[in-house]
């Protein structure tokens, strides 16, 4: 497994401990602080953009977003694109020789 996919599967076990656990007044607040180390362990500064649902003191509306998966898909996206660009310098090396 690519550690890629590894950090999807990851960041959607997190969402949905938030979505369930993560919405009991005070402790859903303290989850988010934990979240957004391990979101920034996990995904350097992109895992900064969890940082919002701390902002959200109700706990109710940060657990309906899935924040760490979506950073994971664009985290994905991302080494796609870098793959694809890889490629391309490749195949424009080759056509030179």
């Amino acid at each position: 497994m690519k550690p890629a996919h590894a950090k999807l599967i990851a960041a959607i076990v997190l969402d949905i401990a938030d979505f369930t656990v993560g919405r009991i007044l005070g402790f859903g607040t303290a989850m988010d602080m934990v979240m957004v180390l391990i979101a920034f362990a996990m995904f350097g500064w992109k895992g900064l953009f969890s940082l919002w649902e701390v902002a959200d003191l109700s706990d109710q509306v940060d657990g309906f977003v899935p924040t760490l998966t979506m950073i994971a898909l664009s985290e994905l996206r991302d080494g796609k694109k870098d793959k694809n660009a890889d490629d391309h310098q490749l195949e424009t090396i080759e056509q030179k020789n």
